[in-house]
């Protein structure tokens, strides 16, 4: 055991900690006092949500977001509008401009961006799945909300590739308000909803 240690179980616990991303095992090492000095219920229950959250998670099987069900409460909503996909990166992404209460159609999510440097591919992301939904026609319009970096411009691009074949589907991307290398889960509101109202067509981008 670690001499700095009073405890093994103390130590275990700042070693799970400091694997979260973001947290030093200082800042592990503050988390774990502070829970030690919680409530026993107050601690169950959050074990228990960390659990039932891990096995009890879905991916929607329709856009990729975290669900409940097989199908997300967004691609389920009959208010949504079906002809509209928002192309995002990840999770937070839908958050993000979900928060604007702006966008009224659907999302899809690809799971990341197309980086050769970090050795992800298209086939790594939820591309055909998007190509798929095209496909299946009712689509008139997909908006293209990568961040404004290189690896974002770069799928932007491989997929309005591979969209070509289906001519009447408007292919649009945000209006560049937010600033280069932004990543939108960190957009403000109020700029990012700009962003999306004011969308261009990628070929004018």
């Amino acid at each position: 055991m670690n001499q700095q240690y009073s405890s093994a179980l103390l130590e275990r616990a700042v070693d799970e900690f400091s694997k979260l991303p973001g947290v030093g095992r200082k800042t592990a090492m503050r988390l774990v006092l502070h829970m030690l000095r919680m409530d026993v219920g107050r601690i169950d229950a959050f074990t228990d949500a960390v659990s039932t959250l891990c096995h009890g998670v879905h991916y929607c099987k329709v856009c990729h977001n975290i669900s409940d069900e097989e199908v997300c409460q967004i691609c389920a909503n009959p208010m949504r509008d079906a002809s509209q996909i928002c192309v995002v990166e990840n999770v937070q992404d839908v958050m993000a401009i979900e928060q604007t209460q702006m966008y009224r159609g659907l999302y899809h999510v690809l799971g990341g961006v197309i980086s050769p440097m970090d050795g992800v591919g298209p086939g790594q992301l939820e591309i055909e799945s998007l190509i798929e939904r095209v496909s299946r026609g009712g689509v008139e319009e997909v908006i293209f909300a990568l961040s404004s970096t290189m690896e974002g411009d770069a799928t932007n691009f491989y997929i309005s590739r591979k969209l070509q074949r289906w001519p009447e589907v408007k292919l649009t991307m945000l209006a560049r308000g937010m600033s280069i290398n932004d990543e939108l889960q960190y957009t403000d509101e109020v700029t990012l909803g700009r962003s999306l109202v004011n969308r261009v067509p990628v070929k004018d981008s």
